[in-house]
């Protein structure tokens, strides 16, 4: 085989590996739209996205999912107010204070953090988290839209740790050296040097923290309570969006209003989702372009 040949092989296998990812997510899109598209020509779409009643099994069923874009938004609102300043400020500490032995034996076990399976989150929110929360707040169960948030917050700090402590270290030392020569602080070269070169990651960071926990399913359905109704505090139970869809799905009858509204949903999480990513570039690509000025 003349090496001309194997080049082209080699080219057309890289070609299609690199196109396979396009390939299986424009087959889950078209999944989702021939499947959830029936259930808003059938609904509305302002009925079902701005509906606040979910009874999907009633002789008369309604479908709104307004409750659970709501249960989401908050639950993931919730979750990086938590993990968001303690995962900036913990990957602050190890990229520019921990010293060498101990930074190399924190980020095995941040990376560790992340991958224990969602399922173990969950045992433990609802087992542990869940009893506290009710005896320190005198509720009538534990199990609320504020403790998903605290467990979805402890499952999202190691990314938000571990993509800005990446971020950081990328940083050339010349900066902190420059800053430092010129009689800034340790804290405020931190702080006003180090810190601002580094916001591009750490929207990054946020935005893919935002989208772990948007998505997350097991941790929610088991620590969040599962009441599909709008609430105004975080002490009282909510449904997500996956949860939802996670726990009715094996109870519907294939075809129905029921089945198609599931994958309704599914639409408008991944929407949702597509969402925050492009936001997440469109931030990162801001930042890059008035770092790259500035250098």
């Amino acid at each position: 085989m003349s090496r001309r040949r194997k080049d082209f092989i080699i080219k057309t296998l890289l070609l299609f590996c690199a196109l396979s990812s396009l390939i299986f997510l424009g087959g889950i899109v078209l999944v989702l739209i021939t499947q959830g598209i029936p259930i808003l020509e059938t609904v509305g779409i302002g009925e079902f996205l701005f509906g606040t009643h979910w009874y999907p099994t009633h002789d008369e069923p309604e479908f709104g999912i307004l409750p659970m874009i709501y249960g989401s938004l908050i639950i993931t609102a919730g979750a990086l107010t938590f993990a968001a300043p303690l995962g900036i400020l913990s990957a602050l500490f190890i990229a520019e204070i921990a010293p060498f032995w101990l930074k190399e034996a924190m980020k095995p076990i941040i990376e560790l953090l992340a991958g224990v399976p969602s399922v173990v989150y969950g045992l433990f929110g609802a087992l542990f988290v869940a009893p506290i929360v009710q005896d320190l707040f005198n509720l009538p169960t534990g199990l609320t839209a504020f403790s998903a948030a605290l467990i979805l917050g402890i499952m999202v700090l190691p990314t938000v740790t571990s993509i800005v402590e990446d971020s950081l270290t990328s940083i050339p030392k010349e900066y902190r050296e420059a800053s430092l020569a010129v009689g800034a602080t340790k804290w405020e070269t931190m702080t006003k040097i180090t810190l601002p070169a580094a916001a591009s990651g750490i929207s990054t960071a946020l935005i893919l923290g935002i989208g772990r926990a948007i998505g997350e399913t097991m941790a929610v359905l088991m620590v969040a309570g599962g009441s599909p109704r709008i609430v105004l505090s975080l002490f009282k139970p909510t449904r997500a969006m996956t949860s939802t869809i996670a726990a009715e799905m094996a109870e519907t009858v294939l075809g129905s209003n029921h089945y198609h509204a599931l994958f309704g949903i599914a639409i408008v999480l991944f929407i949702m989702t597509l969402g925050f990513n492009l936001v997440a570039d469109r931030v990162s690509q801001r930042f890059h372009r008035r770092f790259t000025a500035l250098k």
